[in-house]
């Protein structure tokens, strides 16, 4: 894996970098993960879903920066054939989750402000753990073919891939057999999984926005709106750098900005995501200070005891 290699004079500072951004995903999102399961009145379908992209945010990260961080400090860029594929393999299984897991709130959120009296009925455990599940099993399921395909490839020439990990695009550009199966695999899944989890959840807040235009007060579109904005938020993030990296011409493919596309996609979700999900909700905050309280006040107890 070729990594940052071709800026031998800023591995350190790349390291460091990377470091302080692995370090601050993995807090931020263990917050999450641990005030949500800490508090039972946040057991909510909103909350769960949250709990669950948090958890997929860890475990993507985990999959990529910690092999990056040992490539910038060690030099040491060998990575076997199947360990290639294995970390393909859990990057589109995570990614292809994350659609899912987003259209899934997307639907939430509909819900929620579009039918509120039925919001029980339509987001109970039961139905909630549903959507979870399939988001979890469209995405363990989704890189079977695109692995299977890429691993029967013939890699003749050099052995170098030009990125930090391994993904498709990379991997397509070191073949040197035929990879119009696997492009066409790709597109046609892309078709059929991601446009359709684009879609159902841009219908959705076709459906939420137009409900928020129609509240009288504007006290009321502001909280309606606030209920979904940060959601709306990290859907654009993570849209908005898919389009841009994977759905062009693989002979389109350019070393640099790929690279750069793909830190954003890798990085700047799950950095944003609890802030983005946190810093205005009141009711986390709320709960995260009672956590944090109760952390203080329990030695405090016990000398007392």
């Amino acid at each position: 894996i070729q990594g940052f290699s071709d800026t031998p004079e800023l591995q350190i500072s790349l390291f460091m970098l990377f470091l302080g951004i692995y370090l601050i995903i993995l807090l931020g999102n263990l917050i999450i993960f641990l005030v949500i399961s800490c508090n039972p009145h946040l057991h909510t379908p909103m909350y769960i879903f949250l709990l669950n992209l948090s958890l997929i945010d860890i475990s993507s990260t985990s999959n990529i920066l910690p092999n990056l961080l040992h490539i910038l400090l060690t030099q040491q860029n060998n990575i076997s054939f199947l360990g290639c594929m294995t970390q393909l393999y859990v990057f589109v299984f995570l990614a292809a989750s994350e659609f899912f897991l987003l259209t899934a709130m997307a639907y939430d959120r509909y819900v929620a402000i579009c039918d509120p009296l039925h919001y029980i009925a339509r987001m109970s455990r039961k139905h909630c753990a549903g959507l979870i599940t399939a988001a979890f099993t469209v995405g363990f399921v989704d890189p079977v073919g695109h692995v299977t395909f890429i691993s029967k490839l013939s890699y003749c020439a050099s052995h170098l891939i030009n990125h930090f990990f391994c993904d498709i695009s990379p991997l397509l550009q070191l073949s040197c057999s035929s990879t119009f199966s696997v492009e066409l695999l790709f597109y046609i899944e892309g078709a059929l999984l991601f446009f359709n989890a684009f879609l159902l959840t841009l219908i959705s807040y076709i459906f939420i926005i137009s409900a928020i235009l129609k509240i009288q007060s504007s006290e009321g579109r502001q909280k309606a709106f606030s209920t979904c904005a940060s959601h709306l938020a990290c859907v654009i993030t993570l849209y908005g750098t898919v389009f841009c990296l994977y759905l062009k011409p693989q002979k389109s493919y350019s070393l640099q900005r790929d690279k750069f596309f793909s830190l954003l996609y890798i990085v700047l979700g799950p950095v944003l995501n609890p802030l983005i999900y946190t810093l205005k909700n009141r009711e986390f905050q709320s709960s995260l200070n009672k956590s944090i309280n109760q952390t203080s006040e329990n030695p405090w107890k016990k000398g007392q005891a």
